[in-house]
């Protein structure tokens, strides 16, 4: 596993913190079987997860995402969605800017909440956000900032792809 896939920096973290697999998903509520697929490269991780992971190794999720930005891994493709780091390689910052592009009916996720707030753009597209139970959308160049310590999720329920801004704090 090369140390700068997501899989490879987590690992090398974990281990440097001194934690166990297990002792990771105790403290994210991700399961030990999921975390070591994401290790060796066999499952594909959420934002979601991947922010619980983060929160739990004191890191922003952008410590993930490649440092150089003219490589490919600087993205992270899933079947559903795309993550670019937007963050020009810069650690331990107070925000995190990601563009998100969600493809037509990703709808399935479980909310989740972290420390700091969330900011949200919408670049392209139709974004339904949920906080708390409530759902709202938000519509091309509509922006919202939440605490992201409320429950909260993203959906595209609609045909085309939704590009949006997320800028989380720590």
């Amino acid at each position: 596993m090369p140390f700068d896939s997501i899989g490879g920096k987590m690992k090398s973290l974990r281990k440097e913190r001194k934690l166990t697999l297990k002792s990771l998903a105790e403290q994210t509520g991700v399961s030990i079987s999921f975390l070591s697929q994401v290790e060796r490269g066999k499952s594909s991780v959420t934002l979601e997860s991947l922010k619980k992971i983060a929160d739990t190794l004191d890191v922003s999720p952008s410590f993930f995402f490649s440092e150089d930005r003219s490589q490919e891994n600087s993205d992270y493709n899933h079947e559903q969605f795309h993550y670019q780091n937007l963050s020009s390689g810069i650690r331990d910052a107070v925000f995190s800017p990601i563009l998100v592009t969600l493809k037509p009916g990703e709808n399935k996720g479980s909310a989740f909440s972290h420390s700091g707030h969330e900011f949200l753009f919408i670049i392209e597209g139709k974004l339904t956000v949920e906080i708390e139970g409530e759902r709202m959308e938000l519509h091309e160049q509509q922006s919202f900032m939440f605490d992201a310590r409320k429950a909260h999720y993203w959906f595209n329920f609609s045909d085309q792809n939704v590009r949006f801004l997320v800028v989380s704090s720590k």
